[in-house]
């Protein structure tokens, strides 16, 4: 068993459509007590993947529902010698995509504050439905443990004015929450403290850019730790090439379809959503497939590459305009923490920026935080392992502990 006693140990729940990830961990070390996945919730071959103290534990078979799941989820940390109902877990700390213009700091959650998650639904139709079935299942299964919402969207709150404002009629808008939201915004946050940590540096003397690339992707401009401008806007779709998103559109091209292409609502959010970006241009959506197929020489995979370095770079550009001077560049998450290539064709040729990258720093096997430019280069490029669930079960304890300060 873990050396970490359970009183330190916070209970981190992402709870997506199909899905459940999650992790038990210790906000001050990072020690991860266990972590695992559920997948295919709702399926006849749903999976669990629960891993503790160097065990792993597999689960096959029908899982019903977000409950049933967690509830299997359960089971296996008492398998692995640790009960998770009669611990004394610190608390649950939940990934909530959206908190649109009402939430902005993690937050306890309470009936009224569940209902207005679920309320902001029409703002994340894909996500906040799935975070919400995740919170109401674990306020369910451990009804006595607080229980915090971290809002990807919080980190962006306090955007310029002219930077979350979108040029529509400004009555509409204000009536249906039209602003830009951002995403991501838990990495961005971590990540641009640690950046401020490894460069030895205060966080509000450092000007940065930062590129989260997953399967889904954005960036950031960051000047002195907060953030002046992001790519995502009122939904996920906007900004970067994606692996199932296009980023940005010419809105023109959605009536188009409407009219002539036989979609209706649905169908363009499918298309924007699923059938768009890296998969919408190539075939397919994972970074290491499109790999595979460039090196068999596919014209369509190569293209779907060259728009995806093309839209970073677009950005790249506009970001270093915006920040005036930029001390570093970062990449973070799966593509960007993994991919020389695409780290090294994004800043290809701007020596006369001040911005550089080592190749032999750029293609060493390391999974620390490091920096990958030479070291006297003017900007730092850095690539710096994102970690959302430690960000979150950090923001949990403290909601925590600031009631508990209150309460005494």
């Amino acid at each position: 068993m873990s050396g970490v006693p359970d009183s330190a140990l916070v209970l981190v729940v992402n709870s997506g459509s199909s899905s459940i990830k999650y992790q038990l961990l210790d906000p001050d070390s990072g020690e991860v007590a266990a972590s695992g996945l559920v997948e295919r919730i709702g399926e006849e071959n749903g999976s669990i993947e629960h891993r503790a103290d160097g065990r792993t534990v597999e689960h096959e078979g029908p899982i019903a529902d977000h409950k049933a799941g967690l509830r299997l989820v359960f089971d296996m940390f008492a398998e692995t010698g640790r009960d998770l109902a009669g611990a004394d877990v610190r608390a649950v700390g939940h990934r909530v995509v959206h908190g649109g213009e009402v939430f902005y700091e993690p937050t306890l959650i309470t009936d009224e504050v569940e209902a207005a998650i679920s309320d902001l639904s029409e703002l994340a139709p894909l996500h906040n439905p799935a975070n919400v079935t995740g919170i109401r299942s674990t306020r369910e299964l451990l009804p006595g443990i607080p229980q915090i919402a971290v809002f990807d969207t919080a980190f962006f709150h306090g955007l310029p004015e002219a930077a979350r404002t979108y040029a529509i009629d400004a009555d509409l808008a204000a009536a249906h929450g039209v602003r830009k939201y951002g995403f991501h915004g838990t990495s961005h946050e971590y990540v641009s403290g640690r950046v401020a940590e490894v460069l030895g540096r205060d966080p509000e003397s450092v000007n940065q850019i930062i590129f989260h690339l997953g399967n889904g992707a954005s960036a950031s401009a960051v000047r002195g730790g907060a953030p002046v401008d992001t790519t995502m806007g009122l939904t996920p779709l906007e900004g970067l090439v994606m692996g199932t998103r296009g980023g940005d559109l010419d809105p023109g091209i959605l009536l188009h379809l409407l009219r002539t292409a036989d979609l209706d609502v649905d169908g363009v959010d499918r298309l924007l959503n699923r059938d768009s970006g890296i998969k919408g241009l190539s075939g397919v959506n994972d970074f290491r497939a499109l790999r595979r197929l460039i090196d068999d020489g596919d014209q369509r995979a190569q293209l779907a590459y060259d728009v995806y370095i093309h839209r970073l770079r677009r950005y790249l550009g506009a970001y270093l305009v915006e920040l005036g001077r930029v001390d570093a560049i970062t990449f973070t998450a799966g593509v960007g923490e993994n991919s020389p290539d695409v780290r090294a064709d994004t800043l290809a040729g701007l020596e006369n920026f001040g911005i550089e990258v080592d190749t032999a720093r750029n293609t060493a096997k390391d999974r620390t935080a490091r920096r990958i430019s030479p070291p006297d280069a003017p900007v730092a490029v850095l690539v710096v392992p994102t970690n959302e669930e430690l960000a979150i079960a950090r923001a949990a304890r403290k909601v925590v502990r600031d009631l508990e300060s209150r309460d005494t």
